[in-house]
C-alpha cells in the first residue's frame, strides 16, 4: 500500500515539475506571442444591418469595377464583412482566398516604421539620432535625423528615379538595399531640400531604416520583422519578400488581366515588399491597439502630424499618412501601389473600425472607395484631398502596359464571401 502511495506521489511531482518547465519555455523570447482582446459583442441584428451597408456599398464602389481581390472590414475586432473575388493568378486561374498573401507595396512602411519605434521603445535608437551615427558613409548628406526618415522630412532623393538613371545602373539588374546605398554614397544625387524644412515622400528614407534595423538588430530585415514582429503577433501569411521568393509570391495584373512582370527595383524592402492577408492585417491592427507592442504614448507621437508648414487635411506621421478633419477626427492610414498591387488600409481611431482592400489586379477604385468607407461610420465629411495622392508617389511610374490578355466571358470569375464568422 506505501509502495503504491509512494508511486502516485512521483507520478504527481513529475507531472507537475513537467509543467513548470513548460511554462518557463512559454516565457522564452522565442515563444512569446501578443495577445489581443475578444472581438466586441454585436447584436445579429446590428450584424445584419452592417452587412447589407457594407454589401451595397462595395458592390456599388468596387466589385461591379473590376476589383479582384480582398475586402475585410471590422469594428473592435469583429469582422463585419469579408469577402474574396476573383483570381490569384489570371494565367493559371487559381482562385484568390483568404489565406493567399498580397504584396502590400508601401502599405509596408507602417510595419517598419513600428519596428524602428520597438527598437527606439527598447533604448537602441532614439528619434533624435542622426543618420550618420549608423552610417558615417553619408556625410554629404548631413542633419538628417531617424524621426525626418520616418516622417519624410530628410530631403534625401527617392531611389526609384535616380536608380533609372540607365547611364550609371544596368536595368536588367536587380538593386538591392545595399546597391541603393552604394549608389547614394558614390553617385552623391542631389538632395531635394534643406532637412526638417518641408514633407516630401521619399522611398529611400525606408530602405534606409531597414538598413538601420539590420545595423541595431544585428539581423536581416526579413529576419528581425519575422521574429519581433510576425511570430508573436501571430501573422501566420505574412513575410517579406526577397528575391529567392519570385516563383512563389503571388503575382500581379494590369488592370485588363494582363501580367506584370518584374523589373530592376523588385529587391529592395523596408519602403515595400512585405505580403499579407486581410486577416493577418486586421491581427496587426488589433495589436497595435493594445499598447504591449508599442507603449501608447510613442504609439501617439506616431499618430500626429509631423509637417505644419501650411494647413492640409493630409499630414504625415511616423510611418503612417493622417487626414486630419476640422472636427478633430482622424484617419489613420497608408495606400501603396506597386506595379498591380494597389492595397489600402485604414484605421477609424474614434469607431475602431478597421477597413482593408488588397488588390493584385491594378484598379484606383480601392482607394477611392476606402476613403469613402470612412462616412459609413462616423462624421468624416467625405474631403480626401484627392484618392490620386497614394497612387501616384507610392512606386517608380509604371512601364507601358504589358500585352493585354483577353479573359474568356464565358467563365466567371469565383467569388468567395465570408460575412458572418465567429473568431
Amino acid at each position: 500500500m506505501k509502495r503504491t502511495c509512494y508511486l502516485l506521489l512521483a507520478l504527481i511531482l513529475g507531472s507537475s515539475c513537467g509543467n513548470v518547465k513548460s511554462d518557463k519555455k512559454n516565457d522564452n523570447e522565442s515563444s512569446f506571442v501578443y495577445t489581443i482582446p475578444e472581438p466586441a459583442a454585436i447584436s445579429d441584428k446590428e450584424k445584419a444591418r452592417y452587412e447589407a451597408m457594407l454589401e451595397s456599398f462595395f458592390d456599388s464602389a468596387l466589385f461591379r469595377r473590376g476589383f479582384n481581390g480582398g475586402v475585410l472590414v471590422a469594428k473592435e475586432g469583429q469582422i463585419l464583412y469579408e469577402k474574396y473575388v476573383g483570381y490569384r493568378d489570371f494565367r493559371t486561374k487559381d482562385p484568390l482566398t483568404d489565406t493567399t498573401a498580397l504584396h502590400l507595396a508601401s502599405t509596408s512602411k507602417p510595419f517598419t516604421g513600428m519596428a524602428v519605434l520597438k527598437l527606439v521603445q527598447d533604448g537602441k535608437v532614439s528619434l533624435d539620432d542622426s543618420l550618420t551615427k549608423f552610417f558615417p558613409e553619408l556625410a554629404p548628406y548631413p542633419g538628417v535625423t531617424v524621426r525626418m526618415l520616418l516622417s519624410h522630412r530628410s530631403g534625401l532623393p527617392n531611389y526609384v528615379y535616380f536608380m533609372a538613371d540607365k547611364t550609371k545602373w544596368d536595368q536588367n539588374v536587380y538593386v538591392t538595399n545595399e546597391d541603393m546605398f552604394k549608389f547614394l554614397v558614390n553617385e552623391k544625387p542631389a538632395r531635394s531640400f534643406t532637412p526638417g524644412s518641408r514633407f516630401s515622400y521619399s522611398n529611400t528614407n525606408y530602405v534606409l531604416l531597414a538598413m538601420l534595423i539590420e545595423k541595431v538588430s544585428g539581423m536581416s530585415y526579413p529576419e528581425f520583422m519575422k521574429k519581433e514582429l510576425f511570430e508573436p503577433m501571430q501573422l501566420n501569411h505574412t513575410y517579406v519578400f526577397t528575391l529567392k521568393d519570385s516563383s512563389t509570391a503571388t503575382p500581379s495584373f494590369d488592370p485588363n488581366g494582363g501580367f506584370w512582370k518584374n523589373d530592376f527595383l523588385e529587391g529592395t524592402y523596408g519602403d515595400k515588399n512585405i505580403y499579407s492577408t486581410p486577416r493577418d492585417l486586421l491581427r496587426w491592427d488589433q495589436v497595435l491597439y493594445t499598447g504591449k507592442f508599442i507603449r501608447q504614448s510613442l504609439l501617439d507621437s506616431a499618430f500626429t502630424g509631423q509637417s505644419r508648414e501650411r494647413n492640409s487635411l493630409h499630414n504625415y506621421g511616423l510611418g503612417w499618412r493622417l487626414l486630419e478633419y476640422p472636427n478633430g477626427k482622424k484617419i489613420v492610414y497608408h495606400f501603396g501601389r506597386w506595379h498591380g498591387f494597389t492595397p489600402a488600409f485604414a484605421r477609424l481611431i474614434d469607431e475602431k473600425v478597421t477597413i482593408i482592400i488588397l488588390g493584385n489586379k491594378f484598379n484606383r477604385g480601392i482607394y477611392q472607395a476606402a476613403h469613402k468607407a470612412y462616412g459609413l461610420f462616423g462624421a468624416y465629411d467625405g474631403r480626401t484631398g484627392g484618392e490620386d495622392q497614394e497612387s501616384s508617389t507610392e512606386s517608380t511610374p509604371p512601364p507601358p502596359p504589358p500585352a493585354k490578355t483577353k479573359e474568356s466571358p464565358k467563365k466567371k470569375e469565383p467569388v468567395k464571401k465570408v460575412l458572418k464568422r465567429k473568431r
